[in-house]
């Protein structure tokens, strides 16, 4: 997100021509022609990557013609992926997020891929066998399969490891709970009288990105964001959400450790590519970004625990918006078993830093040499072990931003934590009211 936006909103990829593809074209027809809609929600190169991968894609499958979109952010490409199936010409596949894909279902807009799974003579069981077993949740809907996990995060802790140590802390030992990282963001923080030359942790808070912070901050204060088997309900004014936002705020307001105020993702990694913050909490597809850039040493860790650990999925899965034609759902279909194979699954999470859902992808010679050299790209993985779904209802977004609009009230010094978070359920109550009309309150 912090390189040339007019590089993003230019690249369209096509590449030449050669090899095979499992659907072939009739004879004296040209290639199928597809659209992939892909966001760049992190920092690094992910627009330039994504254009080497679809060239190499275009080079080995003759029959099929990938062009590459850029859509802009989690949010833009929801937004651009529903007016293309309005206007009656939607994308062949979507590198969509995660928790979207509930929302598109309960409104018709996602193609079932249960039908392809069996063309192809496996189970539903044997194909989501591939991922790790915390990915199907944002990927099963009703039992039914209507995406395909492509790129996958956790939220991380990163550490300045240089600052640490000339805090008198080790690194090596990065803080397990929420009064250890309180107590190593105070030693980090420095001050030259009033102003505060260097903050001890930063946390993003913008559209989107908030939503997920407040739930990883709930889930590891033992809480749930959600109805996880039903998309009306939102859990906002409970005591585990409570306590999550009073903490955030304590880090702002009590302890003077966090900038004031609401801090967006990107300048919360320059923050800590520059120095000005020791520690941050942001996802595991910005290790790239950190790793290409930072010139101290690093160390990531797991989200640090006030009740319990966990945390929630992050990322976004390839999905087939609905209203397609047979040609260019085969085509779409190719694309997106060929992305989340092992061997280009894994040289995504290389490229990106986000990790490979496909879990052989970890079994090739490329990732073991990659991981030998960089061990910090484990983490996320092994954090999986405490992971759960990503928050996802109906109309999710409005539902999310409900909660992110008091949240940033706070983080300003606008209104109090529980004032916020009553408001904030109120509003999503109301915005859910609909489908729990049609749902949970339709009675016989």
């Amino acid at each position: 997100m912090l390189f040339s936006r007019r590089l993003m909103l230019g690249l369209a990829v096509a590449g030449s021509l050669a090899g095979a593809v499992a659907f072939p074209a009739l004879a004296g027809e040209g290639p199928t022609e597809i659209d992939l809609f892909f966001p760049v929600p992190v920092d690094g190169k992910l627009a330039r990557d994504m254009g080497t991968l679809i060239k190499e894609f275009n080079e080995t499958h003759p029959d099929v013609k990938a062009t590459a979109v850029y859509t802009g952010s989690y949010d833009d490409t929801l937004i651009k992926t529903r007016a293309a199936i309005k206007a009656g010409k939607p994308p062949a596949a979507v590198i969509m997020s995660a928790n979207f894909l509930l929302d598109m279902q309960i409104e018709n807009q996602l193609t079932n891929l249960d039908g392809l799974i069996a063309a192809d003579g496996t189970t539903k069981e044997k194909f989501l066998g591939q991922f790790f077993p915390a990915l199907q949740g944002n990927a099963v809907i009703n039992r039914s399969v209507y995406g395909v996990p492509f790129h996958n995060s956790t939220p991380l802790l990163y550490i300045n490891a240089d600052k640490a140590k000339e805090a008198g802390l080790d690194p090596d030992k990065p803080p397990q709970t929420w009064a250890e990282l309180t107590d190593w963001a105070k030693k980090l923080t420095k001050r030259d009288g009033d102003k505060v030359t260097q903050w001890g942790i930063a946390i993003p808070c913008a559209y989107d990105y908030c939503g997920w912070m407040m739930e990883t901050l709930t889930m590891s204060n033992g809480g749930r964001y959600y109805n996880e088997e039903f998309g009306g309900e939102v859990y906002y004014d409970t005591p585990s959400m409570l306590g999550a936002l009073t903490w955030w705020n304590d880090l702002i307001a009590k302890h003077k450790v966090h900038p004031p105020g609401v801090t967006p993702g990107p300048a919360v990694s320059t923050s800590f590519i520059s120095g000005n913050a020791a520690m941050m909490m942001l996802s595991t597809g910005s290790l790239t970004y950190v790793r290409d850039n930072a010139k101290f040493a690093y160390k990531v860790a797991f989200i640090p625990r006030n009740v319990r650990n966990a945390v929630p999925i992050g990322g976004a899965s390839l999905i087939m918006p609905a209203g397609l034609e047979a040609d260019k759902q085969k085509a779409a279909w190719t694309l997106i078993k060929w992305m989340t194979s092992p061997e280009k699954s894994g040289w995504w999470s290389r490229a990106t830093g986000y990790f490979a859902p496909n879990v052989a992808a970890y079994k090739t010679p490329e990732m073991v040499e990659f991981l030998g050299k960089n061990p910090d790209a484990k983490t996320a993985v092994e954090q999986l072990e405490v992971a759960k779904p990503w928050f996802a209802t109906y109309k999710t977004v409005p539902v999310r931003k409900n909660l992110e609009d008091e949240v940033m009230l706070v983080l300003n010094g606008k209104k109090q934590p529980k004032e916020a978070l009553a408001a904030a359920q109120k509003a999503a109550d109301e915005t859910l009211r609909p489908y729990n009309a049609e749902t949970s309150l339709k009675l016989p």
